[in-house]
């Protein structure tokens, strides 16, 4: 029954990365005409609207009974600095180059599951996450990449996102996903209305109808991540998210026309093998 709801979740988090996958594309197109925070400020209010309008009473009244104020706050401010640091970078860094990078996060959700959730990572979860971080070794090539702001600021973004998905598996115990979506662009909106306030650029009808497109693709892609948590471990749901990077590949070619070099097809592909591996392995797990 166990490995049952891990394959569900796992089938949430692949649909819910596919999500974000568009949504990283249309991001980086808004960013490169209209500040970072502004692109955000959008998308968290159509989100929180959404909210909202699904949630009704019920969702308000939750959320000003909720013990959890605190941890979902929390976790707002945590994934707004990796969203801040993660599309930042996006102004000057090919989209697969980016994931691969942002891809050194699942190895940190792995190495946290196991003090802060008390998690049991099998040895079939080690080995995907491990795959997976030579994967992005090998795509990012450390040993010769020249040092960046933009690389620095991916690294932070992972690091940061790392964390918030821990959060987001402690929370998603006791709170509905629906709950967690609305505190994290409630979040969002209060400091990036902030900023968007002082520094606002009257977007196009074309940036409007994609920054609404954005909205849409955020607020399904969370609920779909935010349940799939409910049902997936911290380190499975941490793998899961490698399988983004095909998306970035085939979406910064057609967009932009970026081809990735030999390291990156290299790296990508020890990652698809560790995605692969994981499924093949929790799929055995349903069946024993």
């Amino acid at each position: 029954m166990g490995s049952d709801r891990t394959m569900l979740g796992i089938g949430l988090g692949v649909f819910a990365y596919s999500l974000f996958a568009l949504h990283d594309a249309s991001n980086k197109w808004l960013v490169a005409t209209l500040p970072v925070w502004q692109v955000l400020f959008f998308r968290s209010v159509t989100i929180v609207i959404g909210a909202v309008a699904v949630g009704r009473t019920a969702l308000l009244s939750r959320a000003l009974e909720t013990q959890l104020k605190g941890p979902l706050l929390f976790r707002g401010v945590i994934t707004l600095a990796a969203w801040l640091c993660y599309y930042t970078a996006a102004r000057s860094m090919p989209l697969a180059q980016l994931l691969t990078l942002y891809f050194s996060a699942p190895i940190m959700t792995t190495l946290l599951a196991i003090p802060l959730l008390g998690e049991r990572v099998t040895a079939a979860r080690w080995i995907s996450v491990i795959l997976g971080f030579l994967g992005v070794l090998i795509a990012s090539d450390p040993f010769g990449v020249r040092a960046s702001l933009a690389t620095a600021l991916v690294l932070i973004a992972a690091a940061f996102w790392g964390y918030a998905i821990i959060l987001m598996r402690q929370i998603a115990r006791r709170e509905s996903s629906l709950l967690q979506m609305f505190y994290q662009n409630l979040c969002f909106l209060v400091v990036t209305g902030t900023l968007t306030a002082f520094s606002w650029v009257p977007p196009t009808t074309g940036e409007l109808v994609l920054l609404l497109a954005v909205g849409v693709l955020g607020g399904l892609g969370q609920f779909s991540l935010f349940e799939g948590a409910r049902f997936a471990p911290a380190s499975v749901m941490g793998t899961v998210e490698y399988s983004s990077l095909l998306w970035a590949f085939v979406l910064g070619y057609v967009i932009w026309g970026d081809i990735p070099s030999l390291p990156v097809f290299a790296g990508a592909a020890t990652i698809l093998a560790a995605g692969i591996f994981l499924v093949v392995m929790e799929r055995r797990a349903v069946r024993s």
